[in-house]
């Protein structure tokens, strides 16, 4: 039966002029007997008309509105009762008020439906004595099918704007759901070039420092090399460990015990990074002002990667015998940062485009980071030589 049953929806024109077919019969069967009525032969082409309206009806609603006005009319002046093919009237004026057409297609059928019963009554009125009571009554039983029609059409018509309103908006919000996702895979894509930079551009560059440092005193000062190498071979490894942390935020699928994770830097380590530099080559004066608390995650960081890229270009662009300060500031409301190096610097512009090779985030990146976490950055040169950099992280609940 579920076959059957898709067959006619697929052909919706052919289960109506199925219908129209058997109308026309039932018409031409009841214009045959003369007994009853004596219409002659302009019976026909009005059965025909009515059962073209059934055939049409969901192709061309409003024509066929207009036709079964027509035909009911004809009908009228040829003084023909009613007839099995009158049942299109119904049909059309339910079509109508289902479909979504034009307001006055709606109103002509619903006033057109309403007018058939009386008028049916003051052009054909029951045989023998009946009462002004039972005519009007009978008026109103025939009157109130052509209601009940456009009602239920109107209903299915709203149901169906109702339905498709909702499937819009179920649409829409696909889409912008769609569009959120986008977002944010682009921002935690952006979030990890961030953070390989921070990774890369800092250990890189103490190897590379260390590598040539090993390389000047190899033979002089053999001792002085080795040390380097091991500099050079602990930077390798913490490298290596943060950038598989990384990349195994990339992983999909794969079993999670199967890669190897470490914890996100936070202030703590900001001491094992200042003395991993001072190991380095560098001179750095680390102090923490105020009393230590843990912050949110997102903010402890913030603060390790400035602090990192911040030593990072001091070793890159400060030339030699350059030395850092690092100073963390405890507030009531947020923590401050301020790295400051007495080297030869870069200029402004330069870190501003994305690093003295042009090619690097600098500057950007840190505002960024710090504008994720809502704080303020304060980067330039220093007054007599050297690059400032002080940041402002406010304290937000988790």
């Amino acid at each position: 039966m579920q076959r059957v049953y898709d067959f006619l929806r697929r052909h919706p024109t052919g289960v109506d002029a199925f219908w129209a077919l058997v109308l026309l019969a039932l018409s031409l069967m009841d214009l045959a007997q003369e007994t009853l009525y004596k219409p002659g032969w302009a019976g026909v082409p009005i059965s025909l008309g009515l059962a073209l309206v059934v055939a049409l009806r969901r192709k061309m609603p409003e024509r066929m509105l207009v036709l079964a006005t027509l035909m009911g009319i004809a009908q009228m002046i040829a003084g023909i009762q009613i007839i099995p093919g009158d049942f299109a009237m119904l049909v059309i004026v339910y079509t109508v008020a289902a479909r979504d057409s034009p307001r006055w297609a709606r109103s002509l059928a619903l006033v057109g439906g309403l007018l058939a019963a009386p008028l049916s009554q003051l052009l054909w009125p029951p045989d023998g004595e009946v009462s002004t009571t039972a005519r009007i009554f009978l008026t109103i039983v025939l009157a109130v099918p052509f209601a009940l029609a456009w009602v239920l059409g109107d209903s299915i018509r709203t149901r169906r704007a109702y339905f498709a309103q909702l499937e819009e908006r179920a649409m829409r919000l696909e889409r912008e759901r769609e569009a959120q996702s986008k977002v944010a895979v682009a921002a935690e894509r952006a979030r990890i070039a961030r953070e390989l930079h921070d990774v890369v551009a800092h250990n890189v560059s103490v190897m590379v420092v260390q590598a040539d440092g090993a390389a000047y005193v190899l033979d002089a000062a053999p001792d002085q090399a080795r040390q380097a190498l091991e500099t050079i071979s602990t930077t390798g490894r913490q490298a290596l460990a943060e950038m598989r942390r990384l990349l195994g935020v990339l992983r999909t699928g794969d079993d999670p015990e199967s890669g190897e994770y470490v914890p996100q830097p936070d202030v703590r380590q900001i001491e094992d990074l200042v003395e991993h530099v001072r190991k380095a080559g560098l001179t750095v004066d680390f102090k923490i002002e105020g009393t230590a608390r843990p912050l949110p995650s997102g903010v402890e960081l913030t603060a390790y990667r400035i602090v990192q890229e911040a030593l990072t270009n001091t070793r890159k662009h400060g030339g030699p015998d350059a030395g850092a300060s690092v100073r963390l500031v405890y507030f009531d409301d947020g923590l401050g940062l301020l790295v400051e190096d007495d080297g030869r610097g870069s200029a402004h512009e330069l870190y501003e485009d994305g690093g003295v090779d042009g090619q690097g985030h600098g500057l950007i990146g840190m505002r960024e980071r710090i504008g994720m976490v809502g704080g303020t950055l304060d980067a330039g040169p220093r007054p007599g030589g050297g690059f400032r950099i002080s940041a402002l992280l406010p304290l937000k609940s988790g």
